[in-house]
């Protein structure tokens, strides 16, 4: 029998040696979340492996190590509403909720309906769903109902930054993407300056490709 809550402490205390966790907030974020109730059984063993694991579909959820980098990125606190594009099995929405000490709203869309409900299922039993919210779709256009957002987070690989989730992003927003680029992703902050897109890189990446719906 695994010790699940043990794996996670030791996780967590390698991601803050290695100064991928920075702040108590994402810390304690990362530590209320059992990664492993968002994975199917026989994925359960790896729940606190620092590695992405492939789910259905051919999607992933990301390593723990993405997870908490871009919820530093983000700048996470009670109060913001947040977009999510890739729900994936919702491990990264719930993350989002802890951080903000489940104190404000988030949106997450899946562009494959089989897995936007498994993810509401994930939540839904973990009892999340007051404060997250899935939706199913194309999520290079977000949710133009539901903008401004606070912060928009991006968990597929985008040629560049999709124009509607820009124009949804709200004036002092913060928005973290992966970006490919030739060969490679690069995974940017973007922050609005004169509505016109500022992006700072942060490090190289491997995201899977952002879904469009075709039309």
């Amino acid at each position: 029998m695994i010790d699940f809550t043990s794996a996670r402490r030791r996780l967590i205390n390698m991601l803050k040696d290695e100064g991928i966790i920075k702040s108590d907030r994402v810390e304690r974020a990362m530590l209320n979340v059992p990664r492993e109730e968002f994975l199917p059984n026989y994925l359960k063993l790896y729940a606190y492996e620092d590695t992405p694991l492939e789910i259905m579909y051919g999607q992933t959820i990301s390593a723990p190590h993405m997870v908490a980098m871009m919820c530093e990125l983000l700048g996470l606190k009670p109060g913001l509403r947040v977009l999510e594009v890739g729900t994936g099995t919702g491990y990264h929405a719930a993350v989002c909720a802890e951080a903000m000490e489940r104190r404000g709203v988030v949106y997450t869309i899946e562009y494959y309906p089989g897995l936007a409900l498994y993810a509401t299922q994930n939540l839904a039993r973990l009892g999340y769903l007051d404060i997250v919210h899935v939706f199913t779709g194309d999520g290079s256009r977000g949710l133009p109902k539901y903008a401004p957002f606070d912060r928009i987070l991006v968990t597929a690989a985008a040629p560049r930054v999709p124009p509607q989730l820009f124009n949804q992003l709200s004036s002092d927003g913060v928005m973290v993407i992966p970006i490919e680029e030739r060969f490679t992703q690069v995974l940017y902050v973007v922050t609005k300056e004169d509505d016109v897109p500022h992006m700072r890189p942060v490090t190289y990446v491997s995201f899977v490709k952002m879904r469009y719906s075709e039309e």
